[in-house]
């Protein structure tokens, strides 16, 4: 696909950024605020339950530009986008742009985004191209070609990409494709919530697109694990848990494509081999892994520990 004329979003369009956090690093969100607020119409930061006092952080910054919702429990990102998207919407958001209180914009990030989506038809979702500076990042834009992942490199005069999903950080959705596809599944609590929206975009014949020109900083996971010259990200025993019993939870619905099924669950049991027998502690991955196995075929979701 080529590039997309360059069009300035006209007067009508509003942009409501929506942060979910968890115990953030302030000195973090505090650059991402920073490259965040020239950027959009408003800031909805909800906060799932934090210890960190995010409310009387946003005081001290700039309250008019920005407004936080705390959460009375850890409800799992995807609620929290939920409740932000609700509230974007009651501002007369035109569009909403999905944040992790990790990554950091690029100064014309979002205008590459509404550049781009001059272009583009049936759109559900555009991303940005992220790079984590601990590691060599491969190309970001995901699709399935038959029984194969191919991840989507730039070639020239192709900056804007058509993907299978996004990732949901930097992910700018039009809130007339919210409507049409829904909210994000909140029972997943976290890990494929945004996999399974993408999904369920393109089932409604609307697409998801990557823009190379677009692009951010993105921590993918905690210190990544050395393997044969590249960097592994690596989660948690217990984000190794939703992460396979999402994916198995995902398997189980009859309208997800069968192909998805095959590629993703084949790196799915390369991943339990991986974090199983290589990174430490490997028994408490091994066993979160497995647990999360069984609640899958169990159709068991929401928080790990209500």
């Amino acid at each position: 696909m080529s590039t997309p004329e360059l069009t300035v979003a006209n007067a009508d369009t509003k942009v409501v950024a929506v942060v979910v956090t968890y115990e953030p690093v302030l000195e973090m969100l505090q650059l991402q605020w920073n490259a965040l607020v020239p950027q959009v119409d408003r800031v909805v930061i909800v906060d799932n339950h934090s210890t960190v006092d995010v409310r009387s952080w946003m005081q001290s910054n700039s309250p008019r530009a920005g407004f936080v919702i705390v959460l009375d429990h850890n409800f799992g990102i995807a609620k929290a986008q939920n409740v932000g998207i609700s509230w974007a919407r009651e501002q007369g958001a035109t569009h909403v742009l999905l944040m992790d209180q990790d990554s950091v914009l690029a100064p014309d990030m979002v205008q590459e985004l509404l550049d781009a989506a001059s272009g583009c038809h049936s759109l559900a979702a555009l991303g940005p191209c992220y790079v984590d500076a601990r590691m060599e990042n491969p190309p970001p834009f995901i699709r399935m070609r038959g029984l194969r992942m191919e991840r989507v490199v730039q070639q020239p005069g192709r900056n804007v990409v058509p993907v299978d999903y996004l990732i949901a950080s930097g992910c700018l959705i039009p809130m007339a494709a919210l409507n049409q596809v829904g909210l994000m599944r909140e029972d997943l609590f976290i890990d494929y919530v945004d996999i399974e929206w993408g999904l369920r975009a393109k089932r409604e014949g609307l697409q998801c697109f990557g823009v190379f020109s677009a692009t951010m900083s993105h921590s993918l996971g905690e210190t990544p694990y050395p393997l044969f010259g590249r960097q592994i990200p690596i989660h948690s025993p217990l984000r190794h848990y939703y992460h396979v019993r999402n994916a198995i939870l995902l398997y189980r619905e009859p309208w997800v494509p069968m192909n998805f099924k095959w590629v993703d669950g084949w790196r799915l049991l390369l991943k339990f081999g991986f974090y199983s027998l290589l990174t430490p502690p490997r028994l408490q991955h091994f066993l979160m892994m497995l647990r999360g196995f069984w609640h899958g075929i169990k159709g068991r979701a929401g928080p790990r520990f209500p």
